[in-house]
């Protein structure tokens, strides 16, 4: 008889316990799990927490709704990026022909409210991120430097322009397909080694240029200098003599003398001279 209570209760078990643990699910902060049946969604989606399953008919399948981020950067980087997904640069070329490589970085996340969405048409979040986040990313990011002249880019805002653009491009694609775009960063545009090396001539060039310009203009500077003290010694001079009069010159002879009175003097003739008495 206790052999057969025994049976019993095993074949109990193997019914109704064992499946009531294969119907627990947990899903993890950061996280939904939308609820499939016979492999279609059934429009339950399920929070983070303990939940159950109907076992053996339904099954879960999880998707994160917490930021990730996509990054392009090369091989060597990879291995010590954080990034949730991470892929190669960008090649592409600029309006006159420079070739660059595009780093940059998409912040995103998938809306809560549109997560049996994504596996409808995705199958899962990864289908989605190869789908949508990766191919229109890159897409904008080889064809927006297109629009610009390597210099643009080299210098100067280019960078956020590129940058600006395609975050332009990507919202209203990320949020048709349930995704919520936080940022586009282009983190870095690199030029071929040959393109730098002759901006870096050029730049070297123009500063001995305007190097030189100064060196000129402060010569030209001195020199007009040098021309208005001359001109202003002249006129100094033409004022003074023609300020100079018989009572000046007698006034000045007067503060220079020594108090001894000539000993000769002119007479009437200019040619005879009259010896003073003493």
């Amino acid at each position: 008889m206790s052999k057969i209570l025994l049976g019993i209760f095993t074949l109990l078990f193997v019914l109704l316990i064992i499946p009531t643990l294969f119907g627990f699910r947990t899903v993890d902060a950061g996280e939904r799990g939308v609820v499939m049946r016979f492999g279609a969604t059934t429009g339950r989606v399920l929070e983070p927490g303990a939940h159950f399953i109907t076992p053996f008919v339904e099954g879960l399948r999880t998707v994160t709704v917490r930021t990730m981020i996509y990054e392009t950067t090369t091989e060597e980087k990879q291995k010590g990026s954080n990034a949730d997904y991470k892929d190669y640069p960008v090649d592409t070329n600029t309006s006159d022909g420079q070739r660059v490589d595009i780093f940059y970085t998409v912040r995103f996340s998938i809306d809560p409210a549109t997560t049996t969405k994504v596996v409808n048409e995705f199958g899962s979040e990864a289908g989605l991120m190869e789908k949508v986040v990766k191919t229109e990313s890159r897409i904008w990011a080889r064809n927006i430097p297109r629009e610009y002249q390597a210099s643009e880019l080299y210098s100067g805002d280019g960078v956020v322009k590129v940058q600006l653009g395609i975050e332009e491009k990507l919202r209203p694609t990320f949020k048709q397909y349930g995704l919520i775009l936080d940022s586009v960063g282009v983190r870095e545009i690199n030029f071929t080694d040959q393109y730098v090396q002759a901006i870096e001539a050029k730049q070297i060039e123009a500063v001995k240029i305007e190097t030189e310009k100064n060196k000129a203009e402060q010569a030209k500077y001195r020199k007009e200098a040098t021309i208005r003290d001359a001109e202003a010694e002249a006129e100094k001079q033409r004022i003074q003599s023609q300020t100079i009069t018989a009572t000046f010159l007698q006034k000045e002879w007067i503060q220079k003398w020594n108090g001894v009175l000539p000993t000769y003097m002119m007479g009437d003739n200019a040619s005879t001279l009259i010896q003073l008495p003493k």
